[in-house]
């Protein structure tokens, strides 16, 4: 059974058409990225996942069931962008009312080591840093011990050391067979944590598959130098996908070996070989004609 089924989900808000018949699903313990500019319907279709929203056509499964019944939103889990936490509660004490409300919830001293809270756990919440609050958050969507767990930006205002700590995280708790729904901005996260991207654009899904699979779409490789090289022989090379030329020559290509074998036949220098990044991907996917 699939952890969350999502067939053919359109939504309306007066005349405007949010989702336009968007189609996918996520299996157990599979991390998947669900990435789109802003306005593109990525929080539409995260809150009729949650069951805070219902479609106006197609339907959502959450292993299964509803997501708007009881059962059904017992084993989900959310840390969204913005969340008002209780200020004058320590810290380990918003943990513990936190984990009241759900019928099977983890061990208090779990969830506090896997948001990396032990050290602030006397700490009230209203005087959290950014970065703390983020943690926090995370904190609380996993008391309920939730099969699927939805994370909206969630290292937005964290350091390089929590960021890292938090990614470390996720990844044990995939582990144990849970599935995380992951939006973010920063797509070197997505490409970090994510077995499977989805990419949604203007109400509609325009491409799944692996990070590698979707960054292989923009030729896979990238190749940079400066020279006096004409556009036109740059795009005849091999497997190349893309070219741009803005001060600097820039190819993609799928054939790296033989594209490069090729560009040093020319007076060139500066040059730069390196593999396309998943954000190099999602700009083309998604840019604007």
């Amino acid at each position: 059974m699939k952890a969350i089924e999502v067939v053919n989900v359109t939504k309306h808000f007066g005349n405007v058409e949010a989702l336009k018949g968007v189609t996918f699903s996520a299996d157990q313990g599979e991390v998947l990225a669900f990435l789109g500019p802003n306005g593109a319907g990525k929080t539409t279709t995260i809150s009729i996942m949650l069951g805070m929203r219902a479609p106006t056509g197609g339907t959502v499964k959450v292993y299964g069931m509803d997501p708007r019944v009881p059962r059904a939103r017992a084993r989900l889990g959310a840390m969204l962008q913005e969340s008002d936490l209780p200020a004058t509660l320590k810290v380990k004490e918003a943990v513990e009312l936190f984990r009241r409300l759900y019928p099977r919830p983890l061990p208090a001293r779990q969830v506090m080591e896997m948001a990396d809270l032990m050290d602030i756990a006397e700490r009230l919440c209203g005087n959290l840093s950014g970065g703390q609050r983020r943690r926090l958050s995370f904190a609380l969507s996993v008391c309920g011990n939730p099969d699927v767990l939805f994370l909206d930006e969630p290292t937005v205002a964290m350091d390089v050391q929590s960021r890292t700590a938090f990614w470390e995280s996720v990844r044990q708790f995939k582990t144990q067979g849970k599935t995380v729904i992951l939006t973010t901005h920063h797509l070197e996260e997505a490409d970090a944590l994510s077995d499977r991207v989805l990419v949604i654009d203007q109400g509609k899904v325009i491409v799944e598959g692996t990070p590698k699979a979707i960054k292989e779409q923009v030729g896979g490789t990238r190749i940079r130098f400066h020279g006096q090289v004409q556009e036109q022989q740059l795009r005849t090379l091999p497997g190349v996908t893309r070219v741009n030329i803005n001060g600097v020559n820039e190819v993609y290509t799928r054939t790296p070996e033989a594209a490069l074998r090729e560009i040093l036949h020319h007076d060139i220098t500066d040059l730069e070989v390196s593999k396309a990044s998943l954000e190099e991907a999602f700009l083309n996917l998604t840019a604007r004609n």
